[in-house]
């Protein structure tokens, strides 16, 4: 069973692709992890995205499906996997297919994780961050003992500069415009299925893990 999991930022995409990838013994993959692996072991394509990332540069879409392709080819995909965020645009969506034919695989379900944007703003800015261990917190939702500080190790909490108000809408923006279409071209597939992601943790998880269930029979 191959599934891409979707969902725009701090819709807790990350969160559920844990658990079901724990469920259903599938291999998590998501593109920062399998990148910094790439580069670590020194692949072909993980000497080429280096290239780009040490200049800076955004790493070509021919080179980030290379990546993808050499992770779904190794032997504990040969079940099916969990892609985490990927693909993130129609023509990403289109080179998988393509890959996925070389390596005579299908996609079993694109499942999204939908939560209404001034939900998700007040999810992405209310995080805190501990500079010393790196615990995360949100002033509403998790809120530490103390204010500001670390209920671990004192330390001091921040707001990540990508989590203020204008930019997390801007990374919506960016959500809306590149990942959106997606949408329609795995609902032409009849591969499209969407969640409610502002219920508790385990009730999403509850939901999504029926549909994986239904569809893999």
């Amino acid at each position: 069973m191959l599934v891409v999991l979707m969902g725009p930022p701090g819709a807790g995409k990350g969160t559920q692709a844990e658990k079901l990838a724990a469920e259903f013994a599938l291999p998590h993959i998501s593109t920062g992890d399998i990148f910094r692996s790439a580069v670590k072991e020194g692949t072909g394509m993980g000497k080429k995205a280096k290239e780009y990332m040490d200049k800076g540069e955004l790493v070509p879409d021919e080179i980030v499906i290379g990546i993808v392709k050499e992770r779904l080819a190794k032997s504990d995909c040969s079940d099916g996997a969990l892609l985490d965020g990927f693909p993130r645009t129609v023509e990403q969506a289109q080179a998988l297919d393509e890959v996925l034919g070389d390596l005579k695989l299908n996609i079993s379900a694109a499942v999204s994780v939908d939560v209404q944007e001034e939900e998700l703003i007040n999810r992405l800015t209310g995080r805190r961050v501990c500079r010393s261990c790196g615990a995360t917190y949100h002033i509403k939702f998790n809120p530490p003992k103390v204010r500001n500080i670390c209920d671990h190790c004192s330390g001091e909490l921040y707001q990540r500069s990508d989590d203020t108000i204008d930019t997390v809408k801007e990374r919506l923006a960016i959500y809306r415009n590149q990942t959106m279409p997606i949408i329609e071209y795995y609902e032409q597939k009849n591969l499209f299925h969407s969640v409610d992601g502002a219920r508790a943790i385990d009730d999403v998880f509850v939901d999504i893990a029926a549909h994986l269930r239904s569809i893999r029979g």
